[in-house]
């Protein structure tokens, strides 16, 4: 996929950081919070429509689930769904199916479509980050099953995961969404947990841009057209970690 920045004039275009400018930012502000997002960010592609489509692939789900599911993507592509919407669906329309199967799922879907799409500098930047007593987030839209897998190579502990959730009865997935952190929810989910001023938050499509507003210092990875004009409009420096070989396109 080329870089976003060919879509943004060059009148408005914003700072691009280098990697040791951007490791260098990062070590300058010395974060205590650092609030991730994962998808695009973490590694490249979504693995929230990857994980949907790859159930679909292995028979997890149903027939009439993924007739309905695959109706619901289509009016979110065509603008008919929100956002919101689709990424709670995509977590509910695995209800009845015992979650250990799902986490099953999850875990094999990360370690052979995923993983291999780890950024190493963010992994670098991670490690770094925890080595010096900072505190990591990870804050995601996509299905918390898959979010867990992929933050077990970041060392990140499941209570510091805000991912879309439904309850879990008797074993069971139920549809009673717990959270689903996308746009202005993103905020709301972290504020919940006594986070309201991050002092950096890391995110890479328009669905992060509230999240990364209210950090003490804004870092757009790789950013989606839509990002990267907000980007320029407020002033954030960008930064493109290595390209990385992946099927699953970002969500913008």
């Amino acid at each position: 996929m080329q870089k976003s920045s060919l879509r943004v004039s060059s009148a408005i275009q914003p700072q691009i950081l280098s990697t040791a400018e951007f490791h260098a930012a990062v070590d300058e502000l010395a974060p205590q919070v650092a609030v991730f997002d994962c998808d695009g960010t973490l590694w490249s592609g979504d693995a929230g429509t990857g994980f949907m489509r790859w159930t679909m692939e292995i028979g997890l789900l149903s027939r009439e689930a993924i007739d309905w599911l695959d109706e619901r993507y289509r009016g979110y592509l065509r603008g008919d769904v929100s956002e919101i919407d689709i990424c709670g669906e995509m977590v509910q329309v695995y209800q009845g199916l015992r979650e250990s199967d799902v986490r099953g799922a999850a875990s094999e879907f990360f370690r052979t479509r995923i993983e291999k799409n780890i950024f190493p500098e963010m992994l670098a930047l991670v490690c770094n980050l925890q080595a010096r007593g900072s505190e990591i987030w990870a804050v995601s839209s996509t299905c918390g099953w898959v979010v867990e897998e992929g933050m077990r190579r970041f060392e990140v502990p499941t209570e510091h995961i805000l991912a879309a959730r439904v309850a879990v009865a008797d074993g069971l997935v139920t549809r009673t969404l717990l959270d689903v952190p996308t746009d202005e929810a993103k905020v709301a989910s972290l504020a919940r947990v006594g986070i309201t001023r991050p002092d950096a938050v890391f995110g890479n499509s328009i669905h992060d841009a509230a999240m990364l507003a209210i950090a003490r210092r804004a870092f757009p990875i790789d950013p989606t057209p839509a990002l990267l004009a907000r980007s320029a409009q407020e002033g954030w420096p960008v930064y493109y970690p290595a390209p990385r070989t992946s099927k699953l396109e970002p969500r913008n």
